[in-house]
């Protein structure tokens, strides 16, 4: 009788077999592509959670103190966790494994970390399938812990069905920190920290920004108990998706180090997802999310093919680059005739 194939010993939650697989498909290795095909129909179980904000805002402790409380309540986990890759080494610290080492040897928890390989919007380019391969070993939540990100680092929004946004008092300007594009992918924000001084202010700051942003949509007045962790009413639409019943994000006070408010950013999670699932936003954030994963992989493939193409003719492409170096030629006439060539 023949052994059991990669995808059946992950469809079976062998977890040698899905770290195997998950380092092949950083590594792009073809038939790490092949088993994610004959996996890819066994997924879709799974409910993620993205978890981002800026730099130090306590985004690994509160994902460690989120897995504890997540098995307590009996469901099973898988973390991905992305850190940033060295520019000059190409290597990367991969620290958040070591701060969630309590969870180890719990048998119901899959950590993986990722190096961003130089890919922007705080994930990996990989993030998206090793999120398949743990929905595929029958993880009920995924954590997808993103590095610390700007403003518009905010790709973990296609890739989540719950994203939230952790925020920290103390970083000067607190405004600065989680305006514009982090702002509005929050389905929930935590103020982490909340034992220090200044985190009433974030909380106005959020507050205050949330307000405003109802008044440029037009929307009524905020809940008179914006600091909570249930609300239905108000706020913004998933990303790419229809018209529904507006969510109003919920502002959680935590403290991770002391497993403070976990219990209520959990509440909140959850409800979110009943609100999601009421209104048909779920089926929305699925599709955006399989309509960005789908972009992903053809902007890639074509762009491989564009290189192929490029340096099938030995030293096309730095001919290429030297006429552009020249000014003798632009970037935007050269890629729009390679183009054309492409489309014949």
């Amino acid at each position: 009788m023949s052994s059991p194939s990669i995808a059946e010993r992950v469809l079976a939650g062998e977890v040698r077999a899905a770290a195997r697989l998950m380092r092949d498909l950083d590594d792009r290795l073809p038939e790490a592509e092949a088993t994610l095909r004959a996996l890819f129909p066994r997924t879709g179980r799974a409910y993620v959670v993205g978890l981002t904000g800026a730099p130090g805002a306590g985004k690994s402790s509160l994902t460690d103190r989120l897995i504890g409380h997540y098995r307590r309540l009996g469901k099973t986990v898988g973390v991905i966790a992305v850190d940033p890759t060295s520019p000059f080494s190409g290597g990367a610290i991969l620290g958040d494994r070591i701060r969630m080492q309590d969870h180890a040897l719990d048998e119901g928890v899959f950590i993986r970390s990722l190096g961003t390989r130089g890919h922007l919007g705080g994930l990996s380019r990989s993030t998206s399938d090793l999120v398949q391969v743990m929905d595929a070993m029958g993880k009920d939540v995924i954590l997808v812990e993103t590095v610390g990100v700007g403003q518009d680092e905010i790709e973990v929004a296609t890739l989540a069905h719950t994203v939230v946004v952790v925020a920290v008092p103390g970083l000067g300007d607190d405004v600065q920190a989680i305006k514009a594009g982090v702002l509005e992918i929050a389905d929930v924000f935590a103020v982490n920290k909340a034992d220090r001084e200044g985190a009433d202010r974030t909380v106005r700051d959020l507050q205050t920004m949330l307000e405003l942003r109802r008044t440029v949509m037009g929307l009524g007045p905020a809940p008179a108990d914006h600091d909570a962790a249930h609300r239905f009413t108000g706020g913004p639409v998933p990303p790419s998706g229809p018209a529904q019943a507006a969510w109003e994000p919920p502002i959680v006070r935590t403290v991770a180090v002391r497993d403070e408010g976990v219990a209520e950013l959990i509440a909140a999670v959850d409800a979110h997802r009943a609100h999601l699932e009421a209104t048909g936003g779920r089926r929305a954030r699925e599709v955006a999310r399989a309509r960005a994963a789908f972009v992903a992989v053809l902007r890639e493939r074509l762009l491989a093919g564009a290189l192929a193409r490029l340096e099938a003719e030995k030293g096309r492409l730095d001919a290429v680059a030297e006429r552009i170096a020249a000014r003798s030629a632009d970037p935007y006439q050269l890629a729009d005739e390679l183009a054309a060539l492409l489309r014949a």
